[in-house]
């Protein structure tokens, strides 16, 4: 037996800490029925982009930065500037970058070599035989798990009552596809490992010759090797420790995984033997950037620096002049990029408009219940537990209405009868004839899909009304909306209404846990509007106008348009207002469109737009938050007026009232807002960096496993991430892929104080996953967050005058 780690291996403890931590490496994915965006380097943000390099290079030949050419063809283009460069050189802290700004150029026009990934056994073990074990055991566990994680889509669903490992272990002592491929004798192996995971793991580690020091990216090269499967195991632990208890399956999936791994050693051991030894050496051994990463890493920062320059000079563009009138509407959306594009248009429409941004749950922290239906929808970031409770409709709706509920649940039960493996040919045979006129409409995209509209939802219970008073203040300070209120405020949620697209939740919003943001909206407006709320606001210093009519509505982000829910409310006194809004929210769509038709393939003019949400073989019915570069907390008359392009998180913030409050409304943005818009940010950027990796591959191939995600083919590993269609177009990217930079307008020490007390924040910003700017009194980016809590000025000359004191 060879000891292939420096360090011999102790036994349970060190395994298991070795275990934990590779879990912790993992990102979780959330179910297509619900799916948000993910930090897929979520694992990896006490690290640097180079260290990261390194560190997935190793474990799975991953790149984390864009091909050389991609950064050379911006420098060739004068895109990213010399100043950019030599800015990005000094603010690196490894000592092996290039000497200077010549050089790092001449890098750039040099290919990297593939990153070196190690083998796993299974690896060594195809090598020697000739036979696919890596895509053999990937298949044979993606279809187990594809039974056991199912959420109503599989004929014959393993049940969930049991441990991932007992189930593994009693379904594969009945596969016989490994033994007929040449692994005999498996299915008695595994018959005979051990009841605990653990302890098979400890056999596995023994007879492989792992030292101690060895384990951790090994472990995590072998989870990162099951795809989907693991992130959505690390997802179950996700959900479990947010509710405050534990979940071992992503565990038993790294001791599924070994058990193959001991299996294919003892079949193989005469031949691979020299070389694990060799392997096992280099999993123990430290994580060193190479020269390569380092240069990477470089020339990803110069990228963004020239993306922060565009923005500097953005918002030094000439604004309109604000209008100290009171507005005739004000108009609250959420702070997605798409919400953008619609704002500019909106205000452009009528001087008198307003608008806001906030993040789209609305500070509804809520676990809801749709019409007729008995599933619990948490319609809050999921980062977060929710705090109230709330359902569609009331007693009155429910007895009165007992053919719509019926209705609402015959076609849920309907659309996962369809998805059903029973249903597969039986399903087509019986009532392909009842669809050929839907058939027929579908294809031509004459059907419009509805917009939610299940009866107006209120809490359950009902909150007293101290508390109803409390949240309403919070929330309206949080938007920085205390005063100044026009006659109608409108509550914007957002969704992405479209067909046929196992990735439709991912066009909702992610600050509503995957779902469209019309219940948080709809609960807002109802709190608001509520006489003894007001009362209460009164009390509190916050007066709402007598004649303020707060009222809900839903943006459809694929189509543009925006539907009212003013039938929530007594409107008698408001029509005319509502009928004008109505035309404006029109005229704000068509702008939109317009604008969105010059980067949507195919798409001629903004007519075309709608019909994109109506076509089911469309791959591109929207961009979704592609492009995303920027988060910036600010009054809005920092932005008004300038086209962001739809690149732009934007969250109104109004450091003066908060600071009087210790900047609770800062630190809430900082460890929520900002942090799900990293998410985004991050998996837009893994996708296209690593889409072998990050992203779910060609939507064109794409197949439902489970009901949780998508195989890319009739088989394999379940992928996750974007798609490839999301981010590019076919001839070239439409995302580009730079860190977030975040840019709020408050005093830095205050953000100092902030970052100070939460480490996993810091932690962003340290090793610039995110990048962090002061906006000035004057609105522009002043100071840099050059991370360990300190700043720099922001002037492109601070970084080059550095460079040239340390040359």
């Amino acid at each position: 037996m060879t000891k292939t780690g420096a360090t011999p291996f102790s036994g349970v403890d060190a395994l298991r800490a070795a275990a934990e931590r590779a879990a912790r490496q993992i990102p979780p994915l959330w179910p297509l029925e619900t799916s948000v965006a993910v930090n897929p380097f979520l694992g990896q943000t006490h690290l640097s982009l180079a260290h990261t390099a390194a560190l997935l290079g190793r474990v799975g030949g991953v790149p984390v930065a864009m091909p050389r050419s991609w950064y050379e063809n911006r420098i060739r283009a004068e895109e990213i500037s010399d100043d950019d460069l030599a800015a990005a050189l000094a603010a690196s802290p490894h000592a092996g970058r290039p000497a200077d700004v010549a050089a790092l150029k001449a890098a750039s026009r040099e290919s990297r070599p593939a990153p070196d990934q190690l083998p796993t056994v299974a690896d060594l073990a195809a090598r020697a035989s000739g036979i696919d074990w890596p895509g053999l055991l990937a298949d044979r566990i993606g279809v187990w798990a594809g039974g056991y994680f199912d959420r109503g889509q599989a004929l014959w669903a393993a049940p969930r009552r049991r441990s991932a490992w007992t189930a593994w272990r009693d379904n594969a002592i009945h596969d016989l596809t490994p033994e007929i491929m040449g692994l005999k004798g498996f299915a008695a192996f595994v018959a005979e490992a051990p009841e605990l995971p653990e302890d098979a793991m400890v056999r596995a580690v023994a007879r492989l010759g792992l030292g101690a020091a060895a384990l951790d990216t090994y472990f995590h090269q072998l989870l990162l090797s099951l795809c989907g499967w693991a992130q959505f195991a690390r997802y179950e632990l996700w959900r479990a420790e947010l509710a405050g208890g534990t979940d071992a399956t992503i565990t038993d999936l790294l001791a599924i995984r070994l058990l193959w791994e001991e299996a294919l050693f003892l079949r193989y051991e005469a031949a691979v033997a020299d070389q694990w030894a060799a392997v096992g050496s280099a999993h123990a051994a430290p994580i060193v950037p190479s020269p390569h990463d380092v240069i990477d890493e470089i020339l990803q920062e110069a990228a963004e620096r020239a993306a922060q320059r565009a923005l500097a000079g953005a918002l030094t563009a000439p604004a309109p002049k604000p209008d100290s009138s009171r507005p005739t509407l004000q108009a609250a959306f959420c702070i997605d990029v798409r919400s953008e594009v619609f704002r500019r248009a909106l205000e452009s429409v009528d001087p008198s408009i307003r608008t806001l941004g906030f993040a789209g749950f609305f500070g509804v922290f809520a676990k809801h219940r749709r019409f007729a239906s008995d599933i619990d929808e948490l319609r809050l970031p999921v980062l977060l537990n929710p705090t109230v409770t709330s359902a569609a409709g009331d007693a009155t709706d429910r007895d009165a209405d007992l053919m719509a509920r019926c209705r609402a649940r015959a076609k849920r039960a309907w659309g996962r009868f369809k998805l059903a493996a029973v249903s597969s040919f039986a399903f087509v045979e019986a009532t392909g004839p009842v669809y050929a006129a839907k058939l027929v409409r579908d294809a031509f995209g004459f059907d419009r899909m509805p917009m939610p509209n299940d009866p107006a939802p209120r809490f359950v219970p009902e909150p007293d009304r101290d508390t109803r008073v409390t949240m309403a203040a919070t929330i309206l300070r949080a938007m920085s909306l205390t005063d100044g209120f026009a006659r109608i405020v409108l509550l914007a949620g957002h969704g992405g209404n479209v067909v046929n697209n196992p990735f439709a939740s991912g066009l909702h919003c992610g600050a509503c846990g995957g779902y469209s943001g019309e219940v948080n909206a709809r609960l807002l407006a109802r709190l608001l509007n509520a006489a003894d709320v007001r009362e209460g606001l009164a009390q509190q210093g916050i007066t709402v106008p007598e004649d303020t009519l707060f009222v809900a509505a839903l943006h459809d982000t694929t189509t543009d348009t925006v539907t009212l829910y003013d039938g929530d409310v007594a409107t008698d006194r408001h029509a005319a207002d509502l009928a004008r809004v109505r035309r404006w929210l029109d005229a704000a769509g068509r702008v939109t469109r317009g604008e969105r038709a010059l980067r949507l393939p195919l798409a001629s003019d903004e007519r075309a737009i709608g019909a994109r949400a109506r076509n089911w073989a469309e791959v591109r019915p929207e961009w979704g938050l592609a492009g995303c570069r920027f988060f910036i907390a600010a009054p809005r008359r920092r932005t008004a007026g300038r086209s962001l392009e739809g690149r732009a998180f934007l969250h109104d913030y109004d450091w003066r009232q908060d600071g009087q409050r210790g900047f609770a409304v800062l630190e809430l943005i900082l460890t929520a807002p900002v942090v799900v818009a990293s998410w985004i940010s991050l998996q837009y950027y893994g996708s296209t960096v690593a889409p072998e990796t990050f992203g779910s591959g060609n939507k064109l191939l794409h197949n439902v496993v489970g009901g949780i995600g998508v195989l890319e083919g009739n088989g394999g590993s379940m992928r996750a991430g974007l798609p490839w269609q999301s981010v590019h177009d076919g001839e070239r990217y439409v995302h580009e892929p730079v860190r977030l930079t975040v840019c709020i307008e408050a005093p830095r020490e205050a953000m100092t104080d902030i970052l100070r007390r939460h480490d996993n924040v810091r932690a962003l910003f340290d090793n610039r996953w995110l990048h962090l700017f002061e906006i000035d009194e004057a609105g522009q980016l002043a100071w840099r967050y050059a991370g360990d809590l300190r700043w720099e000025p922001a002037a492109a000359r601070a970084g080059i005058d550095k460079l040239e004191a340390v040359a």
